[in-house]
C-alpha cells in the first residue's frame, strides 16, 4: 500500500488516518490531496466517517485508487455494523473493512448533516418503547465525546501486519 487517504467531517476520520500513518509508516493523504498528489490506481487504504452506513469518499476514492481496505469512522462501537457497511458500500465479504468508534461533535459538523443529526435525534426521542440500543444512541447523538484511541485500532493493525 502507497498511503492512507481519507474523508472527514468533524475531525475523527482525519485523527484516525494520522494516528494509522504513524504506525504504519504509510504517508497520510486528504482525499482532495490524494487526488493531486498521488498516482491513479495504486494501491490505498481509505479512512471516511460513516453516515448511514455509507463510507463518506469511498466510491470517489475507489474510482481513483485501489483501495486494499476501508476504515469506517463513526458513533456505534469499534468492530460493529460490519454487515451494514458492507451492504450499503457494496464491499465483499472477504473485503478487509474495519469500523472504529470515532465520535461525535455537533459543533464541527456541517451542512445538511448537522440537521440531519438533529433531526434523528428528534425521532429517536419521539419514539414510543426505545430498545436500550436506541436509548445508547441517543446518548451517543446528544452528548459530544471523542473515542478516538490506539486501543480501537488493534484489529486493522493486526490485519495491516499480515499484509506484509
Amino acid at each position: 500500500m502507497n498511503a492512507i487517504v481519507y474523508t472527514s467531517n468533524a475531525g475523527h476520520s482525519a485523527r484516525y488516518a494520522a494516528m494509522l500513518g504513524e504506525m504504519t509508516g504509510l504517508p497520510v493523504f486528504s482525499l482532495k490531496d490524494a487526488i493531486r498528489h498521488l498516482d491513479k490506481g495504486v494501491p490505498v487504504i481509505y479512512a471516511g466517517w460513516l453516515c448511514a452506513s455509507m463510507v463518506m469518499g469511498y466510491k470517489k476514492a475507489a474510482r481513483r485508487f485501489r483501495v486494499e481496505a476501508v476504515a469506517a469512522v463513526g458513533l456505534c462501537d469499534t468492530g460493529t455494523g460490519l454487515e451494514g457497511v458492507r451492504k450499503a458500500n457494496g464491499l465483499a465479504f472477504d473485503f478487509p473493512v474495519f469500523t472504529l468508534q470515532g465520535g461525535m461533535d455537533k459543533s464541527r459538523l456541517k451542512g445538511v448533516f448537522k440537521s440531519m443529526i438533529n433531526v434523528l435525534i428528534k425521532v429517536m426521542n419521539k419514539k414510543k418503547n426505545p430498545t436500550e440500543d436506541d436509548q445508547r444512541m441517543i446518548w451517543l447523538l446528544e452528548n459530544d465525546r471523542d473515542y478516538v484511541s490506539e486501543e480501537n485500532t488493534a484489529d486493522f493493525m493486526a490485519w495491516y501486519h499480515r499484509q506484509k
